[in-house]
């Protein structure tokens, strides 16, 4: 009895360590061949667009039409458990409370020499109006369901007229110097904020849409030079750093005019698209285009999120880029910065999942 004895002590603590091993997902107690049901960045690989049987008891009974309350993170958790939503749009003087994005140079996050003080001089002036502070700064936060659209600039949006319905969407954000007097037909006539960096914004005064917010995603320390410039009026002595002209005055006073908050250029590239890491600092192909930049600010802040002006088709090297110049598609080839193909794949998995609308069908054409 005693080999046997012995040998139940330790064939026991061996049974306990192997379902233990098993159970940590380390591998799978049903056999060695068990795929998992997420891909490596994390997200669900059955990507159906139907709503989890959660989901539907929360959203079945909804008018079509009626704003979703949460729906777009509802979704996006649903295809990525990871996601969490409360993640503020804009920076304020305490940004160092949030330290996913303290510990991080730009773009993706504020760690710069000095930064306190610099950031803390004029973000006074970003959240003062008529000399008092601006409180909770969300944009249209009275609203209880925000429906909110991305603009892209692609060639897609010409001659779509889809003008009309773009500017039911309450939240309109729009990218860089992409404008909209003498195409509203196409991309609609209101503008709620447009995101851009130095050397994306517009440069003449006058293409100035009335009552938008100017968001600045600083992809260098130099872009808060340049906002510091801009708030304060101040002369650019030297644009030595861009890699373009910039605008040399923008006609918005200092509580019109904010940050982004750079986590999510981080959660973008690091996350949700798996680019490299670079030891978090700029590299060749790790920076996700500010159009999917501005996806992630909005699965964060909005209910329901749709896009329109996405996708780029590189079969057609020669077409047009955008819908306001003669730029050609083979021009986004030459970026360094992006990795179109990763970040395409991404915003599929959006548009699959039904976790964003792309009303010009740019993303994935028939493909979804």
């Amino acid at each position: 009895m005693k080999p046997t004895r012995h040998l139940l002590l330790v064939l026991c603590p061996m049974v306990v360590l192997g379902f233990l091993y098993y159970s940590s997902g380390r591998l799978h107690p049903w056999g060695w061949g068990h795929k998992s049901l997420y891909d490596k960045q994390g997200f669900l690989l059955k990507l159906d667009g139907n709503l989890p049987l959660e989901l539907m008891y929360k959203y079945g009974n909804l008018s079509e039409g009626v704003c979703k309350p949460g729906y777009a993170a509802a979704k996006m958790t649903a295809i990525y458990p990871k996601f969490t939503k409360p993640v503020p749009m804009f920076l304020d003087p305490n940004f160092r409370r949030f330290t996913k994005i303290s510990k991080f140079f730009p773009p993706f996050g504020m760690k710069m020499q000095g930064m306190d003080l610099h950031f803390r001089s004029i973000s006074f002036w970003m959240t003062m109006r008529n000399g008092e502070p601006l409180g909770e700064d969300t944009v249209d936060h009275y609203l209880s369901c925000k429906k909110c659209i991305i603009m892209g600039n692609g060639a897609i949006l010409t001659n779509k007229s889809m003008g009309a319905r773009i500017d039911e969407y309450n939240v309109i954000a729009r990218l860089n110097e992409a404008p909209v007097s003498g195409y509203e037909k196409d991309v609609g006539s209101r503008t709620t904020m447009r995101i851009t960096y130095p050397e994306g914004a517009i440069q003449k005064t006058e293409r100035y849409e009335q009552d938008s917010l100017f968001v600045l995603s600083a992809f260098k320390a130099l872009d808060f030079k340049w906002l510091r410039s801009m708030i304060f009026k101040e002369r650019l002595h030297s644009t030595d750093g861009f890699w373009k002209s910039v605008a040399h005055h923008v006609p918005r006073e200092p509580s019109e005019m904010r940050i982004l908050n750079p986590y999510f250029i981080q959660e973008a590239a690091f996350r949700f698209i798996g680019l490299p890491h670079n030891k978090g600092q700029m590299g060749r192909g790790n920076i996700p285009t500010l159009g999917t930049v501005a996806i992630t600010m909005a699965l964060h802040n909005c209910d329901e999120v749709a896009v329109a002006g996405f996708g780029y088709d590189m079969s057609t090297p020669h077409a047009p880029l955008h819908y306001y110049e003669k730029i050609r598609m083979v021009a986004i080839k030459q970026s360094w910065t992006h990795n179109i193909s990763r970040e395409k794949e991404f915003l599929i998995k959006l548009v699959k999942a039904g976790v964003i609308q792309d009303l010009t069908h740019g993303i994935c054409g028939s493909g979804c």
